[in-house]
């Protein structure tokens, strides 16, 4: 979907319509635990040995086709930003 790079839309600050700037957000990837945690060597105590794989070696469950985009739109009067409702789409393209 081609999304234009500037959008006339209601500020809720401003509380008027007016232009915004928008900005494709990106999600913040977390960190990685740490080998040794209490979390990890439960796990690997539950998926050793013979037989019975537990609860942790369950197959991955599927993720959704697509992902929400993440809009922050930037008023270009009182220059504060606000989120857009997320919506599902494969490909985003700002034009």
């Amino acid at each position: 979907m081609k999304f234009p790079k500037k959008i006339r839309t209601l500020c809720p600050s401003c509380r008027k319509h007016a232009l915004h700037a928008v900005k494709l957000a990106r999600k913040k990837t977390r960190g990685t635990a740490h080998p040794m945690s209490q979390a990890n060597n439960s796990k690997d105590r539950n998926k050793r040995g013979y037989g019975g794989h537990g609860k942790y070696s369950k197959p991955a469950v599927s993720k959704k086709p697509t992902q929400k985009v993440d809009l922050r739109l930037k008023c270009e009067d009182c220059g504060k930003s606000h989120t857009k409702k997320g919506f599902r789409i494969k490909k985003f393209e700002m034009v």
